[in-house]
């Protein structure tokens, strides 16, 4: 079994997290409190690759993108670790712990781009689309407007949109192709890694399904990697290529998608996929027991064990390893990684 702090770096790899802990830490009357939202994550995200990233809310999910993208904003802060990006055209690594904020500047949107949770989070409501374009993409695609105006509408044209929106006000178009506009704001720099915060959560079931097809399309056409995260294990079955379980702060699981849903080892991503409605299927579905933990005052040990049926009293005082029990499988259970004294 090899240690999750020993996971090798591959050419491959686009991103490689080793140990990073990001805490929101605040002081009001005198106390200080941190919330540990973020603790020891390492992994590897490959080259063409869609890495899914699931688990309940306030399980550290949004926090550990915002830390990826260099978004480190008071109270959140990065006590340690690595966030290593491995572009094609860079011949050195670039840490988002220690880059500068001109060099956090010159990559994003250009390198790594971000397709948020709400449409409106990213189209501003009383200005056309057009200038949206302009704002986020045109200092990076330095063309001179005529020519960076084409080659907009042409990037519209491939992902099947109609270039007359850009003349148009956010209110005036649907939710579906709101969020349409967001993936090709995202895209258009043709970035080599994508983040897509639950981009589907606002959307019906139909149009749902044409969005994470455009999404699909666009990450194989480009040959972008993308970070993909939302709660519903079902996109994920349909979308990524590797999946990663975070509970409490902490990465619980990780393999590749259809081999995790084939085989699930650790209890809490057994529930997960258990939990899955499927037809035909008319029997009862039994919720977990209590809610995640508090992460301001997180429990010792593993912090599934309060609500885990398999818990022994090892897992009350020790925090089990990721370790890999197959290969590209790794997981942190003491049941079923036993620690040999």
């Amino acid at each position: 079994m090899i240690a999750s702090d020993n996971l090798k770096p591959h050419d491959q790899d686009v991103l490689q997290l080793r140990n990073v802990k990001a805490y929101y830490k605040t002081k009001f009357f005198g106390i200080d409190r941190e919330v540990r939202a973020v603790d020891s994550i390492t992994l590897n995200i490959q080259r063409n690759q869609i890495y899914g990233l699931a688990g309940e809310s306030s399980s550290g999910k949004t926090t550990l993108i915002k830390t990826i993208a260099g978004n480190l904003r008071p109270p959140l802060r990065l006590l340690e670790g690595n966030i290593l990006f491995n572009f094609r055209n860079h011949s050195h690594p670039i840490d988002i712990a220690t880059a500068s904020s001109e060099k956090l500047y010159s990559v994003r949107w250009k390198h790594i781009s971000y397709i948020m949770q709400g449409s409106m989070s990213v189209l501003n409501p009383v200005r056309r689309i057009h200038q949206s374009f302009i704002d986020f993409a045109f200092h990076h695609i330095k063309q001179p407007y005529p020519k960076f105006l084409k080659i907009v509408q042409q990037h519209l044209e491939d992902l099947h949109l109609d270039p007359n929106i850009l003349k148009a006000y956010p209110h005036e178009l649907s939710g579906g192709m709101r969020q349409r506009v967001a993936i090709a704001l995202a895209t258009v720099c043709k970035p080599e890694f994508i983040i897509a915060d639950e981009p589907t959560t606002a959307l019906d079931v139909v149009v749902q399904k044409s969005v994470l097809k455009l999404i699909k399309n666009v990450q194989q056409e480009m040959g972008s990697s993308m970070l993909f995260i939302t709660h519903d294990l079902a996109v994920h079955a349909n979308l990524t290529d590797r999946l990663g379980i975070m509970y409490a702060g902490r990465l619980v699981e990780e393999g590749e998608t259809k081999k995790l849903f084939k085989n699930p080892l650790h209890p809490y991503t057994k529930h997960l996929i258990s939990s899955l409605p499927s037809i035909g299927d008319l029997s009862k579905k039994n919720s977990l027991e209590g809610s995640p933990p508090n992460l301001a005052d997180p429990p010792a040990g593993c912090r599934f064990h309060p609500r885990c049926p398999l818990a022994i009293e090892q897992c009350r005082i020790s925090n089990p390893p990721l370790v890999e029990t197959a290969p590209k499988h790794r997981v942190a259970c003491f049941k079923v990684n036993p620690r040999k004294e």
